[in-house]
C-alpha cells in the first residue's frame, strides 16, 4: 500500500475516533430514545432485508453499533466491525446497557 494511504487511512481513523463521543451524545443518533426502544431503522430497509430472526448479519463499518444493535433487536445474531477503537467500545458499552447479545470487532475491511 502506498505511504500516503496509510497516512490517510490514520488521520479518517483518527477523525471518526473523535467523533464518537460527539454521535453518542449528540441530538442526529438520539441514543436516549433508542434505549427507550425506538426503532432506528427505515420501513425500505426492513422491507429490503427481510424477517432476520435468527439469522447471522455481518455490518461493516458499524460505527458505534445502533444500527447493528437494531438488527439484534429483530432477532438477528449480529457482528459488527469498524476500524474506530472508540466505536467499538461505545458499540460494546450499548450493548451490554440494552442487554442484547452482539458481537463487536475492531478491525479495517481493506485489511
Amino acid at each position: 500500500m502506498g505511504e500516503w494511504r496509510g497516512e490517510w487511512r490514520e488521520s479518517n481513523r483518527a477523525s471518526w475516533d473523535e467523533r464518537v463521543p460527539i454521535h453518542v451524545s449528540g441530538e442526529f443518533y438520539d441514543v436516549d430514545s433508542f434505549k427507550a426502544g425506538q426503532e432506528r431503522l427505515q420501513p425500505f430497509e426492513i422491507a429490503e432485508v427481510g424477517d432476520v430472526a435468527g439469522k447471522d448479519l455481518l455490518h461493516l463499518q458499524c460505527h458505534f453499533g445502533i444500527d447493528t444493535l437494531s438488527w439484534a433487536r429483530r432477532g438477528a445474531r449480529v457482528t459488527g466491525l469498524d476500524f474506530s477503537g472508540p466505536a467499538v467500545e461505545a458499540a460494546r458499552g450499548l450493548a451490554s446497557d440494552l442487554g442484547l447479545e452482539a458481537t463487536f470487532v475492531q478491525s479495517d475491511v481493506y485489511e
